[in-house]
């Protein structure tokens, strides 16, 4: 098996890296562990087009889930459940990349 040379991408929505962003912030002044590489690219994703290293999406999304266990007793209900929301969202996006696509050839 060889290796690509070339670092998988995900295009997320607009809308999910800012949220992302935002809670990402969140985790950084809670000073979670490997917060930020994430929060950085995810600060400038719009000069990317929104297009993030797989790789940094999921360490984003295990950051959040880290988040919101740290302050599941502290936060209202509704901030809980929109950074579980994001972690979420970007957690399938991650294991959507990870599917192999579908072929049109019968084996």
């Amino acid at each position: 098996m060889t290796s690509s040379p070339f670092q998988r991408t995900i295009a997320l929505p607009a809308p999910v890296c800012e949220q992302a962003a935002e809670h990402l912030e969140q985790a950084a002044h809670r000073a979670i562990d490997g917060v930020a590489i994430p929060l950085k690219a995810f600060r400038t994703a719009a000069d990317n087009d929104f297009i993030l290293p797989v790789s940094v999406v999921e360490q984003a999304a295990a950051c959040l889930l880290v988040l919101a266990t740290e302050t599941a007793q502290t936060v209202p209900p509704s901030a809980l459940r929109a950074t579980i929301s994001v972690a979420l969202r970007l957690r399938d996006a991650v294991q959507l990349d990870h599917q192999p696509a579908l072929s049109s050839r019968f084996w």
